[in-house]
């Protein structure tokens, strides 16, 4: 079924020039699946065309910043203070979850149980085999192999890689001080993969192999992924139903320019490794009517996008939450001459 959505949707995001209308956005692959499916069910509603390029969070930034794109998406939100140097706005669009994913012979997907503790000492290559102690003691009665452990990263500039080594720093202390968190980290040891594509390709490949993905992406690759232990001491298998528990205590009114993360969330049900994606708009717009049909898109896919989101397990915007994005593209995003687009 994911197949055949992103399928029908890739040619929705098929730049048409025959459209005035035609949009384009890059950045963050975390929420392309979602992005693809809104942009081929606006296409068929209004006739006019969203072409978003799944770059990367940091090459999302980078080109926003360079005025070469519509808008930019990032999975890590920028600080204010970035914010306001660039002159730009931001905007939660989707929230969803990053998973552990394995390539190990014998294993069901989600049987094998894993800590944030445990994954940050695989990525720090302290632990080097499926069968170490660490994970045996996590996983009694699962006949885990003697293979060596191949980690798998992000090579590029990623909001999913933030949301990862954001958690990972919160659960692990050492991982804190000797990698940290961020879009890009020099990573301790391990494989690069571009994208979550490549990510997921490598993890497909390479046997013994573990990596991270989005959880559209772990579907979609029929990529076996692992439970992972939350902040309560729960082991849970990712769902949208986790990923809604982490975002339910989200406090977006009091967060400036939108900026949350929601990796660790307390809760039984929240799953650990969740987030939410960026849009990011010049508070200025040179060309105010390209600028309007982008807030359409989104306008549209908040009212009209909460079926795919389910589908493809993504957890829309609250509505409370879009009233309040609303209000800030009414008072944030101007024309030249200073008049509200919104």
């Amino acid at each position: 079924m994911l197949k055949k959505i992103l399928a029908g949707a890739a040619a929705a995001l098929v730049m048409s020039t025959s459209f005035a209308a035609d949009i384009t956005g890059a950045g963050a692959t975390f929420p392309y699946p979602i992005y693809a499916k809104w942009a081929e069910n606006y296409k068929a509603a209004t006739g006019n065309a969203m072409n978003y390029q799944s770059v990367g969070s940091g090459a999302g930034i980078k080109q926003i910043k360079a005025k070469t794109v519509d808008f930019g998406a990032s999975d890590m939100p920028l600080p204010v203070e970035d914010l306001e140097g660039s002159g730009l706005m931001q905007f939660p669009a989707i929230m969803g979850g990053v998973v552990p994913v394995l390539n190990l012979d014998g294993i069901a997907p989600g049987q094998v149980k894993l800590t944030g503790a445990v994954v940050a000492d695989i990525y720090l290559g302290k632990i080097t085999k499926w069968n170490a102690p660490a994970i045996a003691a996590l996983n009694p009665g699962v006949k885990l192999p003697a293979a060596d452990i191949t980690v798998v990263h992000r090579a590029d500039g990623s909001g999913t890689t933030f949301l990862f080594t954001d958690y990972l720093s919160k659960v692990s202390p050492e991982w804190k001080s000797a990698v940290g968190a961020g879009t890009a980290v020099k990573w301790a040891t391990g494989v690069g993969g571009k994208g979550n594509e490549g990510v997921a390709a490598n993890v497909q490949r390479i046997k013994g192999a573990i990596g991270y993905v989005e959880w559209a992406y772990a579907k979609k690759n029929k990529l076996s992924h692992t439970q992972l232990q939350n902040k309560d001491g729960q082991f849970l298998q990712p769902d949208d139903e986790g990923f809604k528990a982490a975002a339910a205590g989200a406090d977006w009114k009091n967060a400036p320019g939108f900026g949350l993360v929601l990796t660790n969330q307390a809760g039984k049900k929240s799953w650990p490794i969740t987030g939410a994606s960026y849009i990011m708009m010049h508070k200025s717009q040179a060309n105010a009517d390209k600028a309007r049909e982008v807030l359409k898109f989104f306008d549209w896919s908040f009212k009209n996008g909460e079926a795919a989101a389910a589908e493809l397990d993504y957890v829309p915007m609250p509505p409370a939450v879009v009233q309040q994005i609303q209000a800030a593209w009414k008072t944030q995003l101007k024309d030249a001459s200073g008049k509200a687009i919104y």
